[in-house]
């Protein structure tokens, strides 16, 4: 009971100094823009855009599985990274042991949505003996061979979700492991949140 309660009170805490930073953003947006200094005003509102990108991410790893297959996740790595703008933040936890790791990043803005899109909207140009369509709670993702240390196969799968890219990377796993891995994810939960 006292974990919880001082969780509860160091998030509240964490939120009151975000809602800080993003008011005095705000306020110094509109300062800016009131007095004609557009350029100061832009510079503002992205340096919001990015704290909010920043505790979206933050959300995002609290609803991440504590578990995938038999790889517990290695929390003490986790980490949101990046600006907004360009690529967006890049959302990371990795999983297992050095000599098994599972990667997982969510990047935000993605500029390889477009492309992964594409292809997924055409399953029978994706569909070969190297990548495969498939669907991960209902959403269209794609698990693809890629050549790793001393030409051993592993699998890699991609998600597109709205604006953001979910990639997995399993070296050591079979592509089934890959997808059993995937599915795990509370994809629609996440959805909800980079919306």
């Amino acid at each position: 009971m006292k974990n919880i309660s001082l969780f509860l009170i160091c998030f509240i805490a964490c939120l009151a100094v975000a809602a800080q930073d993003f008011n005095k953003d705000l306020a110094v947006a509109r300062t800016a823009y009131k007095s004609g200094k557009l350029d100061d005003s832009r510079f503002a509102m992205e340096q919001m855009m990015q704290e909010l990108d920043m505790i979206t991410g933050k959300e995002i790893l609290k609803l991440l599985p504590d578990k995938m297959l038999d790889q517990s996740s290695n929390k003490s790595k986790d980490n949101v990274t990046g600006a907004s703008g360009f690529a967006g933040v890049i959302i990371h936890r990795d999983y297992g042991a050095a000599n098994k790791n599972v990667a997982l990043d969510i990047i935000t803005n993605s500029p390889l949505l477009g492309t992964l899109n594409a292809l997924l909207a055409v399953p029978f140009i994706a569909n070969n003996g190297d990548q495969k369509v498939i669907k991960i709670n209902g959403y269209k993702a794609l698990v693809q061979k890629v050549n790793g240390e001393n030409n051993a196969v592993n699998y890699e799968l991609q998600l597109p979700l709205t604006t953001s890219l979910v990639t997995l990377k399993a070296p050591g796993f079979s592509q089934d492991d890959v997808i059993k891995m995937a599915n795990t994810l509370p994809v629609s939960d996440i959805v909800k949140i980079i919306q």
